[in-house]
């Protein structure tokens, strides 16, 4: 089985035990987390910086792609970035919530999230995209999904903790 389909099938598994349902959701997340399993996902590469590591270099990544006399000049560029951002505080307050609190506070990552997603969404609005990935759902229930993957993590992967997914770097 392969690792998005393995992810599918975990996702599913705990919106049904929590009661929920929303299959666009569903292979939304079971598509991130396949995407952060590789370290280089999680830590995109930036123009100045060589890796994007906290909110705060996604947020002036942001900043200078719409520097007008930058050689970088690029503002299509924040939506890539604000998705990343939705993705990667929806990811870590999920699956590495101590984490979070030792790195900044859980608050902060959901407001960032919700937030990040609303612009993505909004983006996808007004360019006209009729089949737009779930952006706004996303960001109206991002604590349900922070708390889908929560679940996901103490239920479905409790029993593989030394698994490299989860180790990630963090020490």
């Amino acid at each position: 089985m392969d690792l998005e389909r393995f992810f599918a099938r975990v996702i599913r598994a705990s919106f049904g035990d929590l009661g929920l349902s929303d299959e666009a959701v569903v292979a939304y997340l079971a598509n991130l987390l396949t995407r952060f399993a590789r370290t280089e996902n999680l830590y995109p590469r930036g123009v100045r910086e060589v890796r994007l590591e906290t909110i705060a270099d996604l947020l002036l990544e942001i900043q200078g792609a719409w520097q007008l006399s930058s050689p970088y000049f690029e503002p299509e560029r924040e939506v890539t970035l604000r998705r990343h951002i939705g993705d990667y505080t929806l990811f870590m307050t999920g699956l590495f919530p101590e984490r979070v609190e030792r790195m900044a506070s859980t608050r902060h990552y959901i407001a960032q999230g919700k937030r990040a997603y609303h612009f993505v969404s909004e983006h996808a609005r007004v360019s006209g995209r009729a089949a737009a990935p779930p952006y706004r759902r996303l960001a109206e229930r991002f604590e349900s999904y922070v708390g889908v993957l929560d679940y996901a993590r103490r239920v479905h992967f409790a029993d593989h903790p030394e698994h490299p997914f989860f180790r990630l770097g963090f020490a």
